[in-house]
């Protein structure tokens, strides 16, 4: 939940964007409008509100009497006392008690901070990588300082405000930050210098602004140095004590951050790069556990994408992730790519335990959540399964992929209604995504318009559920053409065995459905995990062949009772 704008006057508290109004923590009753005048007159505090003001936003929608506004006036005089509002004759009204701000924090108390892209200053388009790797390594540092009492907002969201024109003020609305870190860093040969500065967000009051300069092996270390000093100025308690971090070998690091930019955008070239990018880091320095990770996550990368199978590319991540963490047990990005690599391998204990681990030495990272929540939802514990969801999209509030992930969780956990609304909202936000498409064919597909659903589908690519909303509309020549698309496909790419098994069972013919899920479990699917939660399944299973593969797949649940 992103928090709201909080305001604190006397024995007052206000929180604008909930609506509500607190005298000593218990609730006033107020009619909303009241509360939209209190609300207006709070955020203009100090400065007359003109009655023609206050009548456009707020009954902007109808025509009101200027008794209204009076009787609205009064009724707030008799809540709060009559030494809050001013009345200036003839113009409108002034809030003219001291107004206190309140932080920005989570539900359980956390302050929130972003970390914005750090500027290249370094004149040249080719250490943009390294300019873009400092700000995560920056958003990493932080998110180990004290997690219990500082949130930091993951690095995708972070990204997207790159070169953005908007305020500060603006910035801290959207993602709901108590304070934002923006930078520079430019780069002289070995030398590297950096200029941070911390800002809160309430009044745009710069607390804290300094340059660090140093060699590039030690780049570590000065990021440790900008860390800290945010912890001393946001008041957070380190929960260690500090360290000397180690140096690096800058012709490793600079490779690691290269592979991680390229791995960022997904594609198949740039995947494909991105190796290149963390065999040369390797090549450099043989020690370096973030480039085996970085191999690692390039190829369970690949899995998501469609461009391996889950045991291709399990096979290929797991010797790095070990590797990885025989050079550094503490490496966060390790244990997450171990994990996810034992949830597509089945194996249930491997993948909870490492997860777990993973956001326990990273808690501020959006990614291990998300796929600790696929791992909660395959072995049936749905309400945590979105708790975690959530949080991943409280880290990550601008983020496609978790907002699809959190609708699709709320999808197979059965939660219809607030699956219906994270889909449209899903693409409200990210109308080019064609994951967002795929959500709302589903929420279509599940109320029955399958008209709406096809065009969804079409808009997404996913032939997929384009042929099983054809099969479920009773076009099956359509259904039985996209079949014979998907095996072209496969001729020359991977498509997965549940694609075909999804319109089988869409068009009733169970054994040929059965058949395409024992391939599945050949090539250990993607789906085959929510295989139980799975309403385009649920037809298949009072079958003994449904049962018997719940049972191959041996989730803890099933194997405890």
């Amino acid at each position: 939940m992103t928090p709201g704008r909080q305001y604190a006057f006397g024995r007052f508290r206000l929180d604008a964007d909930a609506g509500l109004l607190f005298r000593d923590e218990e609730r006033i009753q107020l009619a909303p409008k009241a509360v939209d005048v209190l609300i207006l007159l709070v955020e203009n505090r100090g400065a007359p509100v003109r009655r023609q003001d206050l009548f456009q936003k707020i009954w902007s929608d109808a025509a009101v009497e200027d008794g209204t506004l009076t009787s609205h006036i009064s009724l707030l005089r008799r809540m709060l006392g009559e030494q809050f509002i001013e009345t200036i004759p003839k113009r409108g009204y002034r809030f003219v008690a001291e107004v206190e701000e309140l932080q920005r924090s989570t539900a359980d108390g956390r302050l929130l901070l972003a970390v914005l892209p750090f500027e290249n200053l370094s004149g040249s388009r080719k250490y943009d990588s390294f300019s873009d790797g400092l700000t995560e390594e920056m958003i990493t540092q932080l998110g180990r300082l004290n997690p219990a009492r500082l949130g930091i907002i993951a690095r995708t969201s972070a990204m997207t405000y790159r070169a953005t024109d908007k305020t500060i003020e603006q910035i801290g609305r959207e993602l709901g930050v108590s304070y934002v870190l923006e930078g520079s860093v430019r780069r002289a040969g070995g030398r590297v210098r950096i200029t941070a500065q911390l800002i809160q967000v309430s009044d745009q009051t710069h607390l804290w602004a300094d340059n660090y300069e140093g060699s590039l092996e030690d780049i570590l270390a000065l990021q440790s140095r900008v860390a800290i000093e945010v912890a001393r100025q946001t008041r957070i308690r380190l929960l260690a004590p500090e360290q000397n971090p180690r140096s690096v070998i800058p012709a490793a690091y600079e490779a690691y951050l290269q592979g991680r930019s390229l791995w960022e955008r997904r594609g198949a070239d740039e995947l494909r790069l991105a190796i290149r990018c963390f065999e040369e880091a390797i090549h450099a320095d043989p020690d370096y556990a973030p480039a085996h990770a970085g191999i690692a996550d390039t190829y369970l990368a690949m899995m998501d994408r469609g461009h391996l199978s889950p045991r291709e590319a399990t096979a290929k991540a797991r010797p790095y992730t070990l590797k990885a963490l025989r050079l550094d047990p503490d490496l966060a990005e390790a244990h997450v790519s171990l994990g996810h690599a034992a949830f597509h391998e089945f194996d249930w204990p491997t993948a909870e335990s490492e997860l777990a681990r993973g956001i326990e030495l990273n808690p501020g990272a959006s990614m291990p959540r998300h796929y600790y929540s696929n791992y909660l939802l395959a072995t049936g514990t749905h309400a945590e399964a979105i708790a975690q969801a959530e949080e991943a999209k409280r880290l990550d509030p601008v983020s496609p992929v978790v907002h699809c992930n959190l609708a699709t969780i709320l999808w197979q956990a059965g939660q219809r209604e607030r699956f219906a609304e994270q889909a449209r909202k899903t693409l409200e936000l990210f109308p080019t995504y064609s994951r967002a498409w795929e959500e709302v064919g589903r929420m279509h597909e599940q109320s029955g318009a399958f008209d709406a659903a096809i065009e969804a589908f079409r808009r997404a690519g996913s032939l997929a559920s384009l042929g099983r909303a054809y099969a479920l509309s009773g076009r099956t020549d359509e259904a039985t053409d996209v079949l014979r698309q998907l095996h072209d496909a496969a001729k020359t790419s991977f498509v997965s065995a549940c694609d075909f098994a999804l319109i089988h069972v869409a068009l009733g013919d169970h054994d040929e459905a059965f058949a395409w899920l024992e391939k599945a479990w050949d090539e250990r699917s993607s789906l085959l995990p929510f295989l139980r939660a799975n309403p385009r399944f649920a037809t298949l299973r009072d079958d003994v062949r449904f049962r018997r593969l719940i049972e191959r797949l041996a989730f803890p649940d099933t194997v405890e009772a």
